[in-house]
């Protein structure tokens, strides 16, 4: 079809083959102020229209419906004549040129315009997109382009291109680019052109291909090829027309191809004809060999009757027996067959046997029919592959009645890293989780994680991409706007929360096990703290899940006075969590569990070097039964991976643990691209003041438990005690002394006090703070070494005599360092004014047996959290958060879901 409009002075024509890109370029182009006159698009299929001549003809526009655009050959004159009455200056024909009439393209004083789903001039064509994939291209993009009289020859205006994942489809390639980037650059297109800016870059001959549309009998597979190539051909014939072969005399059609590593999965072999090396039917798919001795898997399959099965149940003989419907349930499947019946216009009579694609129907039928069962069936959620699944009328109510019954659940499918370790086999995920499924990274990048406690490869871990956070986002909106998530009361979603609570619990031994591997924690303190402290974390927000509550508010106008005025609390949409490595499974906690009590879906970057909890906790959230697209976890870089989330526009609230410098990155990130609201808890320089008039023992041992918690590797931990003068000396002496009853070893040994530093890079940052520490002049007391063993291991270490101005006494060291300063006795205020000297303001502390001088310094002190006579002790109820540049908002407690809630005011009158 076509349509036409104006900018500023000049009026637009577009051609749309896709109508619903049509309709979102033209809804755009009214947005931003252009003046649309007209739109010819296709006629009415079984009497309704399609959606941009509804968009249009709701707006007044003039709609022009014609079948074609010539006859045999030649323009129709009528069509023609409809076209020059509304007066274009410029065409925008996405998709498709060679319909139009030259006459009609080279009509506007403007010309015409051009959306081709490649970078020209290589695949020209319709079937731009498969051919990208079926050549293994590195770059997809699209290009517009101005109309001329050859196929996609024209001089280009712009070009954008994105990156090729490695298991990327036709479908991620339009859903994650080419649709919501070419409504974008055509609407750029246009300005352009108003502006008179618009280039003419003439196209090349070099590089230029035509590949023309594939036919079925032109896709079958050739078995003589690597993997990878195997693996193209499949995903780019993926639905139309889909790559087949022969097997046990029929010919089965393959859809859902990704590559796959390691060692070859047990199955029961598949004889397939042409291929040197049979197939095997396993859990997770249809496992294929290439020529070069590599794997893909194909999950899906479809017979020459049109019925799809997943390849995993290729061998299944046992059929469901039927479910008995009920009476809403009759009522429902009366719907749908209306719906067949409006679709399948040759067809009188809707029957069980009645067959979809058998009675007429093309793959567009199944969008349009999944779209009509969603808008008259009260939302239920459907995909393209139940329809191929199901072709028959009686076998899709049966599916559709099982999907809403809840017993057509997809098994999860989980290639897992296991490890015979602490006196049980642990089963570790290693792949991104998106969308309910774990998968390899777009381009099929990975990395070691590392055990800290001998330098051992654990796993190799998916690194994920830019097109993976695109992917994880845009099905964590879809699954707020659209999915059951947004659809489910609070109560609902609590008892999710408490069901993965208990799965969490029930696997804490294993939660643990992993922490301590990856992580280094000690596998004691993992048990209590890392994942105790989570389970009671997703418990606490659970419970607060159905008591989010707005008020209703007094307000004054001109009497009489029927007014009324609310407020109600919101979810926030898709919000993104950025969590550090000292505390991955805790800390992942105490973000999620709030963001998602408030209604929110997330998506979870946990840090580079610790990622095993966090794939371990997705695998559990899948099993308490959260909906897919809610909860997405991300492993990879920082800098590519949260920064592409701080950016990215459908992001409405980021929530990072991490260092100050890098918080500001977020921040200014987060400002600059949608003013996206933000929580950070930031670096601390945490001040423990220990006054003479303390309980000593009680003091030693909460001041070691304030350093040397967590290997010192904790937000909260005290950075900098300030002594006083009397009883320095023996503070220090017996400080010592407990150092070096401390038992360093392996976090898996149940008497381990210290296990290794978490990583490489920091054991080396710790090394060398202790050095720079020692040349300002303090005095190490004890450790400030590497201890001679395997791993990361670093030993306790003090420091004495620490002046205001030093490195050591400004700065962070995130370890088991412990830096003291003396202050005189009876100078309250002077060690005040010194514990506040510092930009950070996280935690503090204060040793005191006298209550009244503990309250007036704690009123005093500049920091989020104060610890009186204790340390380290925080409760889920009670909020967390810095001061100053340690950061703001608050984890924890009832104030952590404003973080994640918005509130809105409504006034009625009565």
């Amino acid at each position: 079809g076509l349509w036409n409009g104006s900018f500023t002075n000049t009026t637009i024509l577009t051609d749309i083959c896709q109508s619903l890109f049509g309709q979102e370029v033209y809804s755009h182009l009214r947005k931003e102020g252009h003046k649309v006159v007209g739109v010819f698009t296709v006629p009415d299929k079984n009497g309704k229209a399609d959606p941009l001549a509804l968009a249009a003809e709701k707006d007044g526009t003039p709609v022009f419906k014609f079948p074609r655009w010539r006859v045999k050959g030649k323009p129709i004159q009528e069509v023609v004549e409809a076209y020059r009455s509304v007066g274009a200056d410029l065409n925008i024909l996405p998709f498709c040129t060679q319909f139009i009439p030259m006459d009609v393209i080279d009509c506007p004083k403007h010309g015409s315009i051009i959306y081709h789903p490649s970078l020209l001039p290589h695949h020209r064509g319709a079937s731009a997109i498969n051919w990208t994939l079926i050549q293994g291209d590195k770059k997809a993009g699209f290009t517009v382009f101005w109309a001329d009289d050859g196929l996609d020859t024209g001089p280009i205006l712009l070009q954008r291109e994105c990156a090729v994942g490695q298991n990327d489809t036709v479908d991620d390639l339009y859903n994650r680019f080419l649709f919501p980037e070419g409504i974008k650059a055509m609407v750029e297109a246009v300005q352009l052109i108003a502006d008179g800016k618009a280039s003419r870059i003439p196209q090349t001959e070099e590089g230029a291909t035509y590949e023309g549309i594939q036919k079925k009998e032109n896709a079958e597979i050739s078995w003589d090829q690597p993997a990878a190539d195997l693996h193209n051909w499949i995903r780019g014939h993926d639905k139309v027309p889909g790559a087949w072969t022969t097997i046990d005399g029929q010919v089965v059609t393959f859809y859902g191809s990704s590559l796959l590593d390691g060692a070859a999965p047990a199955g029961q072999p598949l004889a397939i004809k042409g291929a040197s090396k049979p197939g095997f039917v396993t859990k997770n798919g249809l496992v294929l060999f290439g020529s070069d001795g590599k794997m893909l898997l194909v999950r899906n399959l479809q017979f020459e009757d049109g019925r799809m099965i997943p390849a995993s149940k290729y061998f299944a003989t046992d059929e469901m027996s039927a479910v008995e419907l009920t009476e809403e349930e009759k009522g429902m499947a009366e719907e749908i067959k209306s719906i067949w019946l409006g679709i399948l216009s040759n067809v009188a009579v809707i029957e069980d046997s009645t067959d979809f694609f058998k009675s007429g129907a093309s793959s567009m039928d199944v969008v349009r029919m999944i779209e009509e069962i969603k808008q008259k069936c009260g939302g239920l959620q459907l995909q393209n592959e139940d329809v191929y699944m199901a072709t028959k009328f009686g076998d899709f109510i049966q599916k559709v009645v099982r999907k809403l019954r809840g017993e057509d659940k997809e098994e999860l499918v989980i290639d897992y890293v296991s490890k015979d370790v602490n006196n049980m086999t642990v089963k570790m995920p290693y792949q991104c989780y998106i969308n309910g499924e774990f998968m390899n990274s777009d381009d099929g990048k990975t990395y070691d994680t590392i055990n800290p406690t001998d330098g051992s490869v654990i796993a190799k871990v998916s690194y994920a991409s830019v097109g993976d956070v695109d992917k994880a986002v845009a099905a964590a909106k879809e699954a707020f706007e659209n999915g059951e998530w947004g659809k489910m009361n609070a109560r609902e979603r609590g008892i999710l929360m408490y069901r993965l609570a208990d799965l969490m619990e029930e696997h804490q031994e294993e939660l643990a096990t992993i922490e301590a591997i990856d992580s280094g924690a000690v596998y004691t303190l993992a048990l209590k703290t890392h994942v105790g402290m989570s389970v009671q974390t997703f418990r606490y927000f659970a419970g607060w899940c159905d008591k989010i509550q707005g008020s209703t508010i007094p307000i004054n106008h001109a009497r009489p006075n029927h007014n009324l005025m609310f407020t109600k609390k919101e979810p926030l949409g898709v919000c993104a969590i950025v969590i550090p490595w000292n505390y991955p499974l805790m800390m992942l906690a105490w973000k999620s569990a709030a963001c998602l009590a408030a209604g929110n879906t997330l998506v979870l970057k946990q840090a580079q070097v610790t990622p095993l909890t966090a794939l371990k906790f997705a695998e559990l959230s899948a099993k308490a039964g959260f909906p897919k697209g809610v909860i997405n976890i991300l492993p990879g870089s920082g800098g590519l991976v949260g920064q592409r989330l701080s950016e990215h526009p459908d992001i409405r609230k980021l929530g990072f643990t991490g260092s100050t410098p890098i918080g500001k990155q977020i921040m200014k990130s987060c400002a600059i691209s949608n003013l996206k609201k933000v929580s950070l808890e930031l670096g601390g320089k945490s001040p423990l003041i220990i006054f003479n008039d303390c309980e000593l023992d009680k003091a030693v041992r909460m001041g070691m438990g304030a350093v040397y918690f967590n290997k010192g590797e904790n937000c909260i931990a005290a950075g900098r005690l300030f002594v006083e003068e009397d009883i320095h000396d023996e503070f220090v002496s017996r400080v010592v002394e407990e150092i070096k009853k401390m038992k360093i070893g392996d976090p898996l040994d149940r008497s381990t006090d210290h296990g290794p530093q978490n990583h490489k890079a920091h054991l080396e940052k710790l090394l060398e703070y202790c050095e720079i520490g020692v040349k300002e002049g303090a005095t190490l007391v004890y450790g400030g070494r590497q201890v001679h063993r395997p791993g990361f291991f670093m030993e306790p270490t003090v420091f004495t005599e620490v002046e205001d101005h030093m490195y050591i006494a400004q700065e962070e060291s995130f370890g088991p360092v412990m830096v003291i300063s003396k202050f005189q006795n009876g100078d309250t205020d002077g060690v005040l004014q010194r514990a506040n000297n510092t930009e950070y303001g996280l935690a503090s502390g204060v040793f005191t047996r006298d209550i009244s001088k503990a309250l007036n310094i704690c009123e005093k002190l500049e920091a989020g959290t104060v610890f009186i006579n204790t340390y380290n002790k925080t409760d889920v109820a009670a909020p967390f958060g810095g001061f100053k540049q340690s950061g703001f908002g608050k984890d924890l407690g009832e104030e952590a879901l404003q973080e994640y809630l918005r509130t809105k005011a409504v006034t009625v009158e009565y």
